[in-house]
C-alpha cells in the first residue's frame, strides 16, 4: 500500500511537472509577446516625441534626396545626428508582404531583441550609406521576422528613421538550383560574419535564427537602397556579444545572473500561492467548496508565474 501510495504521489507529481513544463512552452511562443507589445508602444512614443524634437529644432521647412525615388526627410539637422544609445528606438520598419511592422532599437542583445529588431552596431543606420544590418526573432516576443523566409526579390522595405523615409528592394540570392527561380533569402552559419561587411552599396540585411524554434543556421535577407542615402552618422559602440568572428551570440545572449534571484523568489512565491491553495481545499473546505481557493488565488498564481517565467528566460542561453 505504501509503495503504490509512493507510485502515485511519483505520477502526480511528473504530471504536474509536465504541465508546468507546457506552460513554459507557451510563455514562449505566446507570453513573451506580451512583454514586446508594451515595449513597442513605450518606442512608438520614444520615437514620436524625437521626430517632434527634431521638427522643432529645426528651421527648415522641408529636406528631400535626389533620385528615382526620392525619400522625404523631416527638418532636421541630419549630418548632425549622434550615435544612438543601446535601446534607443533608430526607426520604424515595415514590410506590407509578411505582415511585418515594428520599431527598430539599437543593439542586438537579447534584452534588446526583446523589445523588437535591433540594429547591429558597428553598422550605419538604416537609410544611411552602406550595409545596414538588423536582427529579429522568428518565433518569439513578437516574432518580427517569423515570415521573411516568405520575402521574394523586388519586395519593398520600408524604413523611417529621424532622416526620413527610405525603400529598399529584396535582391534574389543565388541558389543551389540554377534552374530553379530566385530566392530573396539565403541560409548562412552562425559564423558567416562577412554578412556585416560593407558590399560597396547601399543595403539593408535582416537576419534571425533559422529553422524555426532552433538557432543552428541563420537566415538572411538582403535589399538595396532605392534612390540616395542620407547622410551618416557616427557608429554605436559594437555590443558585447557581437562577436568579429562569431554571429553565434546575436539573439542568445540569455544566461544574465542578476535575473537568478528573482526568478527563485517569483518560482517560490509561485509554489507557495498554489500550496496555500491546496492546504485550503484539502485541509479545511469540503464538497464543492473545495475549489474556491483555486478560483480566487489562481490569478496571483498566474501573475507570480509570468514573473517567474520572465526571469527563467533570461537565465537560460538562447531565445530564436
Amino acid at each position: 500500500m505504501t509503495f503504490a501510495r509512493s507510485l502515485g504521489a511519483v505520477g502526480r507529481f511528473m504530471i504536474r511537472a509536465g504541465i508546468l513544463i507546457l506552460l513554459f512552452v507557451v510563455y514562449q511562443l505566446w507570453g513573451t509577446g506580451i512583454h514586446t507589445a508594451q515595449a513597442q508602444k513605450d518606442l512608438a512614443r520614444q520615437f514620436k516625441a524625437q521626430q517632434e524634437a527634431a521638427t522643432n529644432g529645426s528651421t527648415d521647412s522641408t529636406a528631400t534626396t535626389a533620385g528615382p525615388n526620392p525619400t522625404i526627410a523631416p527638418p532636421a539637422p541630419a549630418a548632425a545626428l549622434p550615435a544612438p544609445e543601446p535601446g534607443q528606438p533608430i526607426g520604424q520598419i515595415t514590410i506590407p508582404q509578411i505582415g511585418a511592422d515594428f520599431y527598430m532599437v539599437e543593439g542586438t542583445d537579447l534584452r534588446w531583441l526583446k523589445e523588437g529588431p535591433g540594429h547591429f552596431s558597428g553598422t550605419p543606420l538604416p537609410g544611411q550609406a552602406g550595409n545596414a544590418a538588423i536582427a529579429g526573432h522568428r518565433t518569439t516576443y513578437k516574432a518580427p521576422f517569423n515570415r521573411i523566409d516568405e520575402l521574394q526579390p523586388g519586395d519593398q522595405i520600408t524604413i523611417t528613421t529621424l532622416q526620413g523615409t527610405f525603400t529598399y528592394e529584396v535582391v534574389p540570392q543565388p541558389g543551389s538550383d540554377p534552374s530553379a527561380p530566385p530566392s530573396g533569402h539565403r541560409i548562412v552559419s552562425p559564423s558567416a560574419v562577412e554578412i556585416l561587411d560593407d558590399k560597396g552599396d547601399n543595403r539593408l540585411t535582416l537576419m534571425a535564427c533559422t529553422p524555426k524554434y532552433s538557432a543552428s543556421q541563420r537566415i538572411v535577407v538582403e535589399a538595396k537602397l532605392v534612390g540616395n542615402p542620407a547622410p551618416s552618422s557616427p557608429k554605436a559602440t559594437i555590443t558585447a556579444n557581437v562577436s568579429q568572428d562569431d554571429l553565434a551570440g546575436v539573439g542568445l545572449a540569455g544566461g544574465d545572473p542578476s535575473a537568478r534571484p528573482a526568478a527563485i523568489g517569483f518560482s517560490l512565491l509561485a509554489l507557495g500561492i498554489w500550496f496555500l491553495a491546496w492546504f485550503l481545499a484539502h485541509r479545511r473546505l469540503r464538497g464543492w467548496w473545495r475549489i474556491t481557493p483555486y478560483l480566487v488565488l489562481i490569478p496571483f498564481f498566474s501573475v507570480a508565474l509570468y514573473a517567474a517565467f520572465e526571469n527563467i528566460t533570461q537565465l537560460l542561453p538562447g531565445a530564436y
